[in-house]
């Protein structure tokens, strides 16, 4: 078995934090550019994402909240049959056509989704609007605030990938003004050295 020598086991990687902020001899001005880059990048996906997830989630809220307090429930007649699926998988919805009574007494038809294996003259739920239009029935408090949780991280999401795009793009142009720079000064040093390798 091999031993490593004691400098092998001892050596450590040392890290400077902050070191592009601080003035020293091999500090470039892309470096400082790049350190500014990644301190935005990381507050605007920090700060603005949140704030977008946040916004997002509450505008939905409020819309689900809407549709809760505008929509209401009545009884319809359905007008046709509505047979069961073949599938039998689940709860099947299908479209059909029914006719409610209004408060004011009158008396409106539409098609509408209910649940299959209903005979024509059975009695069903819809949903009305404002306007007094067929509507979908309004999703309960639970699930309206589990879908204006999704939104929010979506837009979350879509914001942070959004900036990590463009901060990507900056870190890839400041990489590319780098190498060239690079290029550009060994041209001048590299013939300094003598013999060049091909």
């Amino acid at each position: 078995m091999r031993e490593g020598r004691p400098a092998d086991r001892k050596r450590r990687r040392t890290k400077v934090p902050l070191w592009r902020w601080r003035n020293n001899p091999i500090r470039r001005r892309d470096d400082v550019l790049e350190a500014w880059l990644l301190l935005a990048i990381w507050v605007l996906i920090a700060v603005g994402g949140t704030v977008a997830g946040l916004v997002t989630a509450r505008a939905a809220d409020q819309v689900f909240a809407q549709q809760r307090a505008e929509r209401n429930p009545l009884p319809a007649v359905l007008l046709d049959d509505v047979p069961r699926a073949a599938t039998g998988m689940g709860r099947d919805l299908a479209s059909a056509r029914v006719r409610w009574t209004t408060s004011d007494g009158a008396t409106h038809s539409g098609m509408t989704l209910v649940t299959t294996g209903k005979q024509a003259g059975s009695t069903v739920r819809i949903w009305i609007d404002a306007q007094g239009k067929l509507s979908t029935q309004p999703p309960t408090p639970t699930r309206a605030a589990v879908e204006a949780g999704l939104f929010g991280a979506a837009a979350a999401l879509a914001v942070s990938g959004v900036v990590f795009g463009i901060g990507g793009s900056g870190r890839w142009y400041l990489d590319r003004r780098c190498i060239q720079q690079w290029d550009r000064e060994w041209a001048l040093v590299g013939p300094k050295w003598g013999h060049k390798t091909s």
